[in-house]
């Protein structure tokens, strides 16, 4: 069995943050990656993805996203930085790595990767919950007969041109995946069960996600309030489109619920000219069409869930009640949790950015991880 100061289990933006802050403090990390390169995640998002935040505040510590990849990088983008600042930074994950388990051992913790075990006083989980997809179920769903997938699974509008999609969920990637569909020449109907908090991407020529950054010590509700006369003059009514507006504010939505604004990009207006559709909740699906809460019944050839993720760690820490919620999802991130020598990054939304959000956790737990090593030390 081996030792090392820190593991890290994920080598996407929050590993690689970690690492590199780690490595900042002295801490020599030993980074696991199942997948066979960095950014496993990212490379299989769907092709048009583009940042929703903008450049200057997505970056990870210690490095900028070259300016010449615009204000909101690619996918493709972002991978390229990825494996440039793993290669900055001489990070080395081990590729092709799973971890089955992270169990306590004595006061620190043992990690199970393929057929090695290692000992260590600090577990760094950035793992993300792209694995974890979620797709409900219907009445009648077995019976569609046509291709029913994930959002995760989704890559470009090329297996649906000309075929009627319904789209399933109204968050970022249901926003985004429909508007693909729609510029692409297929006929998307999105079903939105839930109220949905619409922001625009850019206020003023301005990214909105600076305005919530500059915000960021006032309270939700306060900062919620100023904001809200000028976000609903550069979104305008959303119940003629049959949406609903949540009660809450942007920002207090985060916090409270963890759930993202979704930051439109040309979605709304194509709901607005009539070429994409809205529907209430699905209420049960028959052969090749759907019926909605409503009663209303419509013909569709495809389904796409963009139904989101729900993250269950209980099985690969099964020794770490206290910093798991009873679904198995982290009760806190990018701080010390109640397990000593336990760390999540980037695992709960934030509104200032996830990305950015990464910068300010993995900065935290470096110092967190480095203090406790020390501690160790001196006896």
């Amino acid at each position: 069995m081996s030792s090392a100061e820190a593991v890290i289990i994920g080598a996407g933006p929050a590993g690689l943050a970690a690492a590199q802050q780690l490595l900042a403090v002295g801490v020599r990390p030993m980074i696991f990656e199942k997948a066979d390169a960095v950014g496993a995640v990212w490379r299989r998002h769907y092709d048009r993805l583009h940042l929703h935040t903008p450049r200057s505040l997505s970056a990870l510590p210690g490095m900028p996203i070259p300016a010449a990849y615009g204000r909101y990088p690619s996918r493709a983008q972002f991978v390229d930085y990825l494996e440039r600042y793993a290669e900055a930074f001489d990070l080395r994950p081990a590729f092709g790595a799973t971890v089955r388990a992270v169990r306590r051992a004595g006061d620190g913790w043992r990690v199970e990767a393929g057929a090695e075990a290692v000992e260590t006083s600090n577990v760094v989980v950035a793992t993300g919950w792209a694995d974890f997809p979620h797709a409900p179920t219907w009445p009648g769903l077995e019976s569609f007969g046509g291709p029913i997938v994930h959002s995760s699974a989704y890559h470009n509008a090329e297996p649906y041109v000309g075929k009627r999609v319904l789209v399933i969920g109204f968050g970022n990637s249901g926003a985004e995946i429909a508007l693909d569909l729609c510029e692409q020449g297929a006929a998307p109907t999105l079903a939105v069960r839930s109220p949905v908090r619409i922001l625009p991407r850019d206020l003023f020529g301005v990214p909105i996600l600076r305005f919530s950054v500059a915000q960021r010590f006032l309270p939700a509700r306060l900062a919620d309030a100023i904001n809200a006369p000028i976000i609903r003059l550069a979104v305008g009514p959303i119940e003629p489109l049959g949406l609903r507006t949540p009660a809450k504010g942007p920002i207090q939505t985060v916090k409270d619920d963890g759930r993202v604004p979704l930051f439109d990009i040309g979605t709304l207006a194509q709901i607005r000219a009539g070429r994409i559709a809205v529907r209430g909740a699905v209420a049960r699906f028959a052969p090749q069409s759907a019926t909605f809460a409503d009663g209303r019944a419509e013909p569709f050839d495809a389904v796409i869930l963009a139904t989101g993720f729900r993250p269950d760690l209980r099985a690969l820490l099964p020794d770490a009640a206290r910093a798991l919620d009873g679904q198995g999802r982290p009760l806190v991130s990018d701080r010390p949790t109640a397990e000593p020598g336990l760390f999540f990054v980037g695992a709960i939304p934030s509104a200032i950015g996830q990305l950015n959000q990464i910068g300010v956790g993995a900065r935290r737990i470096a110092a967190a991880a480095a203090a406790r090593l020390a501690r160790e030390r001196r006896g």
